[in-house]
């Protein structure tokens, strides 16, 4: 059985890799944390903003809201609100889906 490296996941991520993530400047991460209540990354003390992958995921999900389907920021707040538990599993299979995803394109390339 061939050695498989295990993902090695940050426990914290400083602003600038989280817009190298999503490819959008950091003031965008930013107002986005301003506008959601539900991102509350934290602070060192010099003040630089450090996510965890709970504010990842987070994002993800705002991202998905906003860009992907098409909400305003106040409908996603609002169906953030009111569908939370929704959101959360939707974002699960979303995930999931790009894990398989990258899995089915690396066997693509094995073979």
């Amino acid at each position: 059985m061939p050695y498989k490296e295990k993902e090695i996941e940050k426990l914290y991520y400083p602003i600038g890799e989280v817009a190298e993530m999503f490819e959008v400047n950091t003031s965008m991460i930013r107002f986005y944390e301003k506008e959601f209540e539900i991102l509350q990354p934290k602070k060192n003390a010099k003040g630089n903003r450090l996510f965890r992958p709970e504010d990842i995921s987070n994002l993800k999900i705002i991202f998905n809201l906003i860009k992907d389907k098409g909400f305003t920021i106040q409908g996603a707040k609002e169906f953030m609100k009111k569908n939370k538990n929704e959101v959360v599993e939707q974002q699960k299979v979303i995930e999931s889906l790009e894990k398989l995803k990258s899995f089915m394109l690396e066997l693509k390339e094995q073979l």
